[in-house]
């Protein structure tokens, strides 16, 4: 069976070239991302596996269904980069890895935190250049903060159990709450314009749909505490940008830390560093101080990786072999 796999990097290479079963299948890995324009490069294949950059529209996905392409392989928990209604009419299974390692990203949403409140990359690099001085460097103690989660999926109640063990009171918002989990937590759910008014620090782990899009917007954020803290390591769509500057200039906003970007496709997983950037919001929110910003790198640990690898090569075999695809992996039904 012919895969034909985009968007690819090193580590894919090595995580998925270790996989168990990883043999029975003939990979073509492409760096560059499947589109409605690259779509044709997957001519031979009975599946594309992609990432979350990747844009599987009807458009692509009417080119890949006249290839006889039958499934579509995330690398990741998120799918709304991919059209399931289209998928579904032209006969396209879809699948994603739902919890490769929830522990990942709510670590990493913890240590932007850390990092941002403390100047730890600030004072990395002043130490570098041998300049031991303190000023500038002031943070604050989390023990006593008020900490809002916004989804309490996997990743929000790992994020929301971290925080609790700082000391910190947990709010915590979704639409389908956790009572027993919170009780046994000592988490407390909220409305979540209660949420906004409450926390020191907004913390985001929900799903990018129709209902979350620009869940931060002006309104929104006019509700958040005046200094408060905002950490994104969901999708960058769950933020308006411009509303988002517009906070950090006028002071209302205390800090903000991302790991995800509004429009990241085409910028985010690449080296852009012999060049100008021509993304004129981001380059804006790289000159606050009080900003710090990663490369989608949130999921990016062995144990993710491996995860995914694996997930993903279990549902490529269960196509080949006909077999139902693993449990909690199909969107659509």
């Amino acid at each position: 069976m012919t895969i034909a796999f985009y968007d690819t990097k090193a580590y894919d290479r090595e995580f998925f070239g270790r996989t168990p079963g990883h043999d029975q299948v003939e990979w073509q890995f492409h760096e560059f991302r499947l589109n409605a324009t690259t779509a044709g490069t997957a001519a031979e294949a009975r599946a594309v596996c992609i990432f979350v950059n990747d844009r599987v529209d009807r458009a692509c996905l009417e080119i890949l269904a006249r290839q006889k392409v039958k499934l579509v392989a995330l690398r990741c928990a998120g799918f709304n980069n991919v059209d399931v209604k289209a998928a579904g009419e032209l006969g396209i299974a879809v699948v994603r890895v739902p919890a490769y390692s929830p522990h990942a990203v709510a670590e990493h949403a913890v240590a932007l935190l850390l990092t941002l409140n403390r100047k730890i990359h600030r004072a990395h690099n002043r130490v570098r250049e041998h300049n031991f001085s303190l000023s500038g460097l002031v943070g604050f103690d989390l023990h006593g903060k008020t900490v809002g989660i916004v989804g309490t999926g996997k990743i929000g109640r790992i994020a929301a159990q971290i925080f609790r063990g700082f000391g910190t009171r947990v709010l915590a918002s979704d639409p389908f709450p956790a009572p027993d989990w919170a009780k046994k937590h000592g988490i407390e759910y909220t409305g979540l314009s209660e949420l906004f008014r409450a926390s020191d620090i907004v913390s985001l782990h929900v799903p990018l749909l129709p209902d979350t899009h620009h869940l931060l917007n002006d309104r929104s954020i006019a509700e958040m505490k005046p200094g408060a803290y905002v950490i994104n390591t969901s999708r960058g769509k769950l933020i308006d940008t411009t509303a988002l500057i517009g906070a950090l200039k006028s002071g209302h906003l205390g800090g903000v830390a991302l790991d995800v970007y509004e429009e990241e496709e085409g910028i985010f997983f690449e080296d852009h560093s012999g060049s100008v950037l021509q993304d004129d919001e981001l380059s804006r929110l790289l000159t606050f101080p009080n900003v710090l910003i990663t490369s989608h790198q949130a999921f990016l640990t062995r144990e993710a990786l491996g995860e995914i690898a694996r997930v993903t090569v279990q549902n490529l075999l269960a196509l080949d072999g006909g077999k139902p695809f693993l449990d909690g992996t199909i969107v659509g039904g």
